[in-house]
């Protein structure tokens, strides 16, 4: 039989009723604490917050401190729900009036507002302030017809300082359309997509005629602009860019941030030649027709440069909508009604 200890039970029943006793005494003042420090002034600055809540404490524990009053929070408002996201029923989206649209149309019509890229460099006739101030143009006015078909506004982002800044402007998700007489190329076509096209001009070439004479030696002027190897200045960063590099591989392409740069380039003979649509370099004939005394043109019937509205990849409907819209519109616009918009 194992002996106990008197003395060791005698200990131990003393410590466990100091234990206890000590229980008693210390958990009403550390739930007071705990109040104490939930209810305190806010933390050091950098240091996180920490949300503040409501902690459940075992019934046979928080009895002993029902005397110790519970710390109350002011509860802020619940933030605002945002409403639900459109439903969609096979892939179309449910618009506020009840329609159900294509992703990309729902977008617009959403918004109420269909946003246009277009170059911010005034190009009349497609678009321009006249004298009164009024912001008008070929493409202005296509520009609207659109947005009153969809029944939203209309805003124009003239960010772009050059014809391929309004191409990014569309990849970017910066507009909904690009109106900008944009031609239709290879390398814009690998960002954004183009509806049909809704003019079409050939290409143009505006000589310096005696720095043609130099280079021509004679030669017939089809046999020299099929091997054209003098200098051709351009709009940098514009589709007549490209064009020159792909059709005269031959050539000295200088490029310029504006056509009227060029021109003057040209009037003084540091270049041989400036390219661009036919629309563009009739109009320089036809606001001076004295100049052909110094320069002559060449109308490239075989080439052709197609503009069209550009799209995002992405908004394959918008596109089939554009391309609708284009097809169903009575007055097609050509060289003569561009040339006739001048004189308006």
């Amino acid at each position: 039989m194992t002996k106990v200890d008197q003395s060791m039970s005698n200990n131990t029943r003393h410590l466990t009723g100091m234990h206890s006793a000590l229980r008693r005494l210390a958990l009403p003042t550390l739930l007071a604490l705990a109040g104490l420090c939930a209810g305190g002034p806010a933390g050091a600055a950098g240091e996180r917050p920490v949300a503040q809540g409501v902690i459940a404490v075992p019934a046979a524990l928080a009895a002993p401190a029902a005397a110790v009053p519970a710390p109350t929070f002011p509860v802020e408002p619940a933030a605002p729900v945002a409403p639900p996201a459109p439903v969609l029923t096979n892939g179309l989206v449910r618009v506020p009036d009840g329609r159900l649209l294509a992703p990309d149309i729902a977008r617009i019509v959403t918004r109420g507002e269909l946003v246009v890229a277009m170059l911010k460099v005034d190009t009349p006739p497609f678009f321009f302030f006249d004298d009164a101030g009024q912001w008008t143009g070929l493409e202005v006015g296509l520009a609207q017809s659109l947005a009153k078909e969809l029944g939203v506004k209309l805003r124009f982002n003239r960010e772009a300082g050059t014809f391929n800044a309004v191409v990014d402007l569309l990849a970017n998700g910066q507009a909904d359309l690009a109106i900008s007489k944009l031609s239709r190329t290879l390398a814009r076509t690998q960002t954004i997509a183009f509806s049909d096209a809704y003019l079409t001009l050939n290409h143009s070439l505006i000589l310096n005629r005696v720095k043609f004479a130099q280079l021509s030696h004679g030669r017939p002027l089809p046999e020299v602009i099929r091997n054209f190897n003098g200098s051709i200045g351009v709009i940098a960063k514009s589709s007549f860019a490209d064009y020159a590099r792909t059709n005269f591989p031959h050539a000295k392409v200088q490029e310029f941030p504006t056509w009227n740069e060029v021109l003057v380039a040209l009037h003084k003979g540091e270049i041989v030649s400036a390219y661009r649509d036919e629309f563009e370099v009739k109009r320089v004939l036809k606001a001076d027709p004295t100049v052909s005394l110094v320069l002559r043109t060449v109308t490239l019937k075989d080439l052709e440069d197609t503009l069209g509205i550009g799209v995002a990849v992405t908004d394959t409907t918008l596109l089939a909508y554009v391309n609708q819209f284009l097809a169903q519109r009575t007055e097609k616009l050509d060289i003569q009604k561009v040339l006739q918009a001048l004189d308006r």
